[in-house]
C-alpha cells in the first residue's frame, strides 16, 4: 500500500481481486458488472446506487433498456454481483421511480430475499412537482432499502438531524436539555397480564421529586395506572430504577379522577457528537427541505465543476443513507452518475472525523452531443464522475485513486 503524490492511497491488488486502502474515494472507469465481479466477496457495508431509470427520455447515459424484461435483465446480474460484496452486517439502498418500482421490488425480493426488505421510502425531491406533460405533477421517487441478512444487519434507522432541540423544553441549572416522559409504559398492549414483572409499586416524594423502590422518609407508594384508573406497567424495571434513580422524577399530575402523584424519565439531549448523542427514527418519507432536492443538486455540482448533469441527487440524500451506518463503511456506488455519493462520503468524513472510503464506478458512456457536459469538454459520463471527485478531493480532502477497468 502506498500513496501517490497527490496524497490518494492507490489500490493494492491480488490476482483477479481489488480491495480499497487508504483514499477516501476510488474512481474506476469501465463496465460495472465487470467491476463488480472483481469486489472481494463480503467487502463492503453499504451500497448506494441510483441507476438509469427507464423512461425513454433522452440524458446523460444512453438508455438502452427499452421495455422492463430488458431493464431487468440488464440489473439482475449487477445486483447479484453486488449482493455478493456486501458483508452480512451490510445493506443496500436502490433509488428508482414509478417506471421500475414495481419491477425493482420484485428483482429485489428475488436477489436479496422478501424479508430482507428494511423499508420502501418515498423522497421528495421536486418539491413543486413537474410541471410539464399531462397528468399529476410528479414530486417523489422511492428509496428501496434492503438487508444482506436482516439478522445481522447493523443498520441504524435513525438521525441526528432531525432531532429537535425545542422538543426538550426543560434545562438543568448547568445547561443540559431534558423533557419529561411518563414512566408508565403508554402502550396498552404492555399491561399487568401481559408484562407482569413491570407491574410494582415504586415510592416517591412529589415534594423534593425523589424516586426510589424501596420506601423512604416522605415518599409515597406509586403504582402504574392508565389515564382511566386501571392498572398499567413501568417501562423500566426494578434493577434499572436502582441504577438509574436521578434520571427518575415524581411530581402531582392532573387526571381523570383527579391530581395524583406520578413518575416521570428525564429525557435527555445528548449532544450529537456525544456517543451516545440523541438520535430519532428515520419516518418512510424523506421531504426535500431536509436532504435537498433536484435544484439544489444541480447548484452543488455547478458550484464544484459545473451545469453538466441534467438530474443528480443532493448529497443530503446519501449523507443520511450514510447516517444510518457506522463511519468507518465501505461504501459502494456503481451507477456513479455525477459522483455524488464519492462528496458525500467526503463531506461526511470531514464533518465527523470518520473513515469511510467509497468506490465509485461509472462507463465510458458518450455524453448527449451539445449536451454541457459535451460542450465542457467532458465526453463521457466517466468524466463528469472523475471530474467531481478530482474536485472534492481537492476542496474537501481525503484523496482519490483512479484507475481505468479493461
Amino acid at each position: 500500500m502506498r500513496s501517490n503524490g497527490g496524497g490518494a492511497a492507490e489500490v493494492t491488488r491480488r490476482p483477479g481481486r481489488m480491495s480499497l486502502v487508504q483514499a477516501w474515494n476510488t474512481f474506476v472507469e469501465g463496465d460495472n458488472l465487470a467491476v463488480l465481479h472483481t469486489l472481494e466477496p463480503a467487502s463492503v457495508d453499504l451500497v448506494y446506487i441510483d441507476p438509469p431509470y427507464n423512461t425513454g427520455s433522452d440524458f446523460a447515459y444512453a438508455d438502452a433498456f427499452a421495455g422492463h424484461d430488458a431493464w431487468v435483465s440488464m440489473m439482475r446480474p449487477r445486483l447479484i454481483a453486488a449482493r455478493d460484496a456486501v458483508r452480512q452486517t451490510g445493506a443496500i439502498f436502490v433509488s428508482i421511480d414509478d417506471h421500475e418500482v414495481a419491477h425493482l421490488r420484485l428483482l429485489m425480493d428475488e436477489v436479496f430475499g422478501e424479508a430482507n426488505l428494511l423499508a420502501t421510502v418515498v423522497v421528495n425531491l421536486n418539491a413543486k412537482g413537474r410541471q410539464l406533460g399531462r397528468g399529476f405533477a410528479t414530486s417523489h421517487e422511492y428509496l428501496l432499502v434492503y438487508a444482506r441478512d436482516a439478522r445481522a444487519c447493523v443498520l441504524d434507522a435513525s438521525t441526528t438531524s432531525t432531532v429537535d432541540p425545542a422538543d426538550f423544553p426543560l434545562v438543568t441549572d448547568d445547561g443540559r436539555r431534558f423533557r419529561h416522559l411518563p414512566l408508565r409504559n403508554t402502550n396498552k398492549k404492555f399491561n399487568p397480564v401481559t408484562a407482569s414483572t413491570l407491574h410494582f409499586p415504586v415510592y416517591g416524594d412529589p415534594a423534593t421529586g425523589a424516586v426510589r423502590t424501596l420506601p423512604f422518609e416522605g415518599s409515597e407508594e406509586v403504582w402504574p395506572v392508565f389515564g382511566d384508573g386501571r392498572p398499567a406497567v413501568w417501562r423500566w424495571s426494578r434493577p434499572l430504577i436502582d441504577e438509574r434513580p436521578d434520571d427518575l422524577v415524581c411530581r402531582h399530575v392532573a387526571g381523570k379522577q383527579g391530581s395524583r402523584v406520578d413518575v416521570f424519565q428525564r429525557d435527555w439531549l445528548h449532544p450529537a457528537d456525544r456517543p451516545d448523542g440523541r438520535r430519532k427514527k428515520l419516518r418512510t418519507i424523506w421531504l426535500a427541505e431536509e436532504i435537498g432536492s433536484t435544484d439544489t443538486a444541480v447548484a452543488e455540482l455547478k458550484a464544484i465543476v459545473g451545469h453538466v448533469f441534467e438530474s443528480p441527487k443532493p448529497t443530503g440524500l446519501v449523507l443520511r443513507i450514510l447516517e444510518t451506518m457506522p463511519n468507518d463503511a465501505v461504501v459502494l456506488d456503481f451507477f456513479a452518475g455525477s459522483g455524488t455519493t464519492g462528496h458525500a462520503v467526503a463531506l461526511a468524513n470531514a464533518a465527523d472525523g470518520g473513515t469511510r472510503r467509497c468506490l465509485s464506478v461509472n462507463s465510458a458512456e458518450p455524453t448527449r452531443r451539445g449536451s454541457n457536459a459535451a460542450l465542457a469538454g467532458l465526453a463521457t459520463v466517466a468524466d463528469i464522475t472523475r471530474a467531481r471527485l478530482r474536485a472534492v478531493a481537492e476542496t474537501v480532502g481525503g484523496g482519490l485513486e483512479e484507475r481505468v477497468q479493461s
